[in-house]
């Protein structure tokens, strides 16, 4: 069975981090290998929570990982809390990642223009240097404009504007640096019409364009970022194309969030997803 490495947080409620990730890639018939770098008793949403910091257990688990001569097949790192546990996954980048290897990086580094609360440019440098050896890259609007020095507000006044994607597209490519085997897949594109509201996810590389969009409920909910990636990493590591991948990940979300809309659920408690496990579960190409 193909083995995925998942670094982030474990956070008890929010449907979120590795509460997300480790359901999917199990439904997805891979092995979920957590490498936890804080324990939460809810994400940092919530008011009031309970953190335990695992950057100083990290290296511990690395290193028994690297003594047992596991090989992972994917590799995932989200949320990460400071400069020291990016340099933490570098280490674990050099010990486990291989040409073969598919390692995604989601550079979580802030949302609607706003910088997490941890941002500094230590931070951000970190950030940059995890994305360049990914295979595929994750940021949303915020982060690819932080990632490439590029102003939000100007990029998003054009959201009305027929060649939004594009102006998107062409960002991006100052991220891939002319990189013939990587995708920078940038998520959380909200693009308006005259009588419609979407939400979209641009996969961009030497090869292609892809976009894929659904119609914007209007509401966010915490770890949808954390099941998108996770479904698109468990699918290269499957083997399926970054097209079939984007497709089925819109395809799984859209139906769970309906649901959380419907149910009038807070945004910070997660979308039900556990209901839709099994549309990821089928390995035959769907006909999309």
């Amino acid at each position: 069975m193909k083995k995925i490495a998942l670094v982030n947080d474990l956070s008890g409620f929010g449907r979120c981090s590795l509460t997300a990730a480790i359901p999917v890639i199990c439904a997805m018939g891979l092995q979920a290998c957590p490498l936890p770098t804080a324990i939460l008793s809810a994400q940092t949403g919530f008011s009031n929570y309970f953190c335990d910091d695992y950057t100083d257990k990290m290296d511990a688990i690395i290193d028994t990982w690297s003594e047992m001569n596991i090989h992972f097949d994917g590799i995932h790192s989200g949320y990460l809390a400071s400069p020291l546990q990016i340099e933490k996954v570098l280490r674990f980048l050099n010990l486990f990642q291989t040409p073969q290897t598919i390692y995604l990086a989601d550079p979580v580094l802030g949302d609607n223009g706003v910088p997490i609360k941890s941002f500094n440019e230590s931070l951000l440098h970190g950030m940059r240097l995890l994305c360049e050896k990914s295979t595929v890259c994750t940021p949303n609007l915020t982060e690819l404009c932080l990632l490439t020095d590029t102003n939000y507000k100007n990029l998003i006044s054009y959201a009305t504007s027929p060649d939004y994607t594009n102006r998107i597209a062409e960002i991006a490519q100052n991220l891939l640096q002319g990189k013939t085997n990587q995708t920078i897949v940038v998520t959380g594109i909200i693009r308006h019409t005259s009588n419609q509201t979407y939400i979209g996810n641009l996969a961009i590389n030497s090869c292609d364009t892809i976009y894929v969009e659904t119609v914007f409920t209007g509401k966010s909910f915490s770890g949808t970022g954390d099941l998108f990636a996770s479904i698109l990493c468990g699918s290269l590591v499957r083997g399926d194309s970054i097209h079939d991948a984007m497709h089925l990940a819109a395809n799984f979300l859209q139906p769970a969030i309906e649901e959380a809309c419907a149910a009038n659920l807070s945004g910070k408690h997660g979308v039900p997803f556990e209901n839709y496990l099994s549309i990821l579960c089928c390995h035959e190409k769907a006909d999309f």
